[in-house]
């Protein structure tokens, strides 16, 4: 029996049910078509069906290969591409699904961050530091602080009232990349101007799913950041996890 994390479990249900879901409509179809309809009626949805049974199959082995990656804790060569595939592909019908479940986007979302984290972890990306990029959030930033660190973080005071200069710590200490950015738009033109090899993002459970989809197939790392004043204002994020995430990327070379 496959056990998983209870944060993973719950994205990769909505992905079995998504295939699941598929299968019984083409299913529906095939049997539509045959009813009496005219020869070339009869031919498109035969010819709809053989197409989207291609399509779903293969999704299918995306699926269960990332099943198969999760269970043995090892990437396999053979599935990792069609892996990803599947879960990018399916990522909007999972949470389409979870809707209709009453399950709260913010669930689904991470859990499908805790699966790709995972993913990186068994891909073994060996990167410089000079090659690793970390996005903060500038709702990391003291909500009353006058300075503006978006475009230069060397503007912090490193006062202790937020923790931008503890990234500040970090960039001097493992000499990686380090921006504070407002935005996706702010966060794709670092990753642009730098080509990082890996990017580990700190932001909320909406910002890190579009990033991390968006940026694929650049690996990015998500940490959620918590948010004990609300969204988008003076937010925390656990620094050691970040941490963490650059000596995992260093430490494989």
């Amino acid at each position: 029996m496959l056990v998983f994390a209870p944060g993973k479990s719950l994205f990769i249900s909505l992905l079995l049910g998504s295939v699941a879901g598929a299968a019984v409509v083409i299913a529906g179809i095939w049997y539509i078509s045959g009813q009496r309809f005219y020869f070339y009626q009869k031919t498109v949805l035969v010819l709809g069906v053989m197409l989207a049974t291609a399509v779903v199959f293969t999704v299918a082995v995306g699926v269960f290969g990332l099943l198969l990656i999760l269970w043995k804790g090892s990437m396999f060569p053979f599935l990792n591409s069609a892996a990803n595939m599947a879960v990018n592909l399916l990522f909007p019908v999972a949470l389409q699904m979870g809707r209709l479940l009453g399950i709260s986007e913010d669930k689904i979302k991470g859990s499908f961050i805790e699966v790709n984290n995972h993913l990186i972890t068994l891909q073994n990306v060996r990167a410089d530091a000079r090659e690793i990029l970390v996005l903060a959030p500038h709702c990391l930033q003291y909500n009353g602080c006058p300075f503006k660190v978006t475009r230069n973080i060397e503007n912090c005071r490193q006062c202790g009232n937020c923790r931008i200069g503890d990234f500040l710590k970090i960039r001097n200490e493992f000499n990686v990349h380090v921006a504070v950015v407002t935005g996706g738009t702010m966060a794709r033109k670092y990753i642009r101007e730098l080509r990082p090899k890996a990017v580990i993002a700190i932001a909320c459970e909406r910002d890190l799913t579009s990033g991390i989809l968006d940026s694929y197939p650049l690996p990015v790392y998500g940490i959620l950041n918590d948010r004990p004043c609300g969204p988008c204002q003076d937010t925390q994020v656990k620094t050691d996890l970040v941490n963490s995430a650059i000596l995992n990327f260093i430490e494989r070379r």
